[in-house]
């Protein structure tokens, strides 16, 4: 993405962030934040003009969602491992199931699985 469209559409993204930061307090029958809705009138108007003033903010913000990638992501993973596949792991060794078939089996003389369909002739597969 280039520069121009990333000043932009950051600019207009914190247009609406502190515009529902501003407008916020209506909710609850307040005033609204006028000093928040000015500062997103500033980041509209910089956005649409795709100004340079946004690059460095906007270069910042970028490094914050990496920084926050580098943390979030090993914790959602190690969340998703511990509590949902480590549970299903030890419930299927609980009950001794072979999902993949890896085990060795001496009885059996052969793991070569027969095809039931016919797939046909391999000379023109396009």
């Amino acid at each position: 993405m280039n520069k121009k469209s990333s000043n932009k559409s950051f600019g207009i993204l914190f247009f609406i962030v502190f515009l529902g930061f501003g407008l916020w307090p209506i909710i609850n029958g307040k005033n609204p934040n006028i000093y928040l809705i000015i500062i997103s009138i500033i980041f509209l108007i910089l956005g649409l003009v795709n100004s340079k003033i946004l690059s460095p903010l906007n270069k910042i913000w970028i490094k914050f969602g990496e920084l926050l990638g580098k943390i979030i992501a090993p914790i959602v993973m190690a969340i998703i491992y511990f509590i949902i596949l480590t549970p299903i792991s030890l419930t299927v060794r609980l009950f001794g199931k072979d999902l993949l078939g890896l085990k060795f089996l001496k009885k059996k003389q052969s793991y070569w699985i027969k095809r039931k369909k016919d797939i046909g002739s391999m000379k023109k597969q396009f």
